[in-house]
């Protein structure tokens, strides 16, 4: 049995060496196949020092661009990295929405990234300041008063309300997403605010027979939320909704300097 397993590999190894003409070395052309080719692939642990690294420089840039809107030089400056580098790094974070640019060229931080910031806030001080807040203008106003912030995609989500006083008052919408665009809370949330008013105040195209007044809150790193105040459209004239308009820029100017918004002498 030995002799017929051996005779077996004389006669494989014969038509290999056949196969590759007479003096071919099988075992190095076995080895040499099995090589990668050179220059492809890292050793797992240089790769992931590699990953590491972006990943700290992207974080270090994001640390830089939500303190305030930094320009591309300050931003390489301020982490240390070469300009080329903190470029790239800038547009794969902007590309990705957590970093922007404004029509100056700063970066300053992203859509995705105040929503991140904000979504954070929610679940702990950005609600539990506000609430005291939403409590004052129902009780300035009568009308319920939510606090919002950016949503997934183009959406504003409402977080928390305090309901009216009204037997027919605007119901609650918490938890609840909508689109932003051509609301006022969109504007708002997004800082497209009057200056001299620090308020938006508009007949809501989501709910026709009701009129929205909103205030953004600030940081230092831009919109972090907005106040509204909903309530049926036959009970607002213009006038009202001036003054209710007054009422939510004020307390959303509060909250905007406890979270450290730059003093704004133009909000009442």
């Amino acid at each position: 049995m030995a002799r017929v397993q051996q005779s077996r590999q004389t006669a494989i190894g014969l038509h290999l060496m056949k196969s590759h003409g007479e003096g071919t070395d099988v075992t190095a052309t076995r080895i040499h196949s099995a090589r990668p080719p050179a220059g492809r692939g890292r050793p797992p642990r240089a790769a992931a020092a590699v990953g590491t690294r972006t990943v700290e420089r992207a974080l270090a840039l994001l640390g830089v661009v939500t303190e305030a809107p930094t320009s591309l030089s300050e931003c390489a400056r301020l982490t240390a990295l070469p300009p080329s580098t903190a470029l790239r790094l800038l547009r794969t974070l902007e590309a990705a929405g957590f970093a922007s640019r404004d029509a100056s060229g700063d970066y300053a931080a992203g859509p995705r990234m105040v929503q991140l910031g904000a979504t954070s806030l929610a679940s702990h001080e950005l609600t539990r300041t506000a609430t005291p807040a939403l409590e004052r203008i129902v009780e300035a106003t009568g009308e319920s008063s939510y606090l919002s912030v950016r949503g997934v995609g183009d959406t504003a989500l409402y977080l928390a309300m305090v309901e009216g006083t009204h037997a027919v008052r605007h119901t609650s919408w918490v938890g609840r997403a909508i689109p932003m665009t051509g609301l006022a809370v969109g504007r708002a949330l997004t800082g497209d605010v009057p200056e001299a008013d620090g308020y938006v105040a508009e007949r809501d195209l989501g709910e026709p027979d009701v009129t929205a007044i909103v205030a953004p809150i600030r940081s230092r790193g831009g919109v972090i939320g907005a106040l509204s105040v909903l309530g049926p459209s036959y009970r607002i004239d213009d006038e009202t909704m001036h003054r209710y308009g007054r009422v939510v820029a004020e307390e959303s100017a509060r909250l905007s300097e406890y979270f450290g918004a730059p003093a704004r002498e133009d909000h009442p």
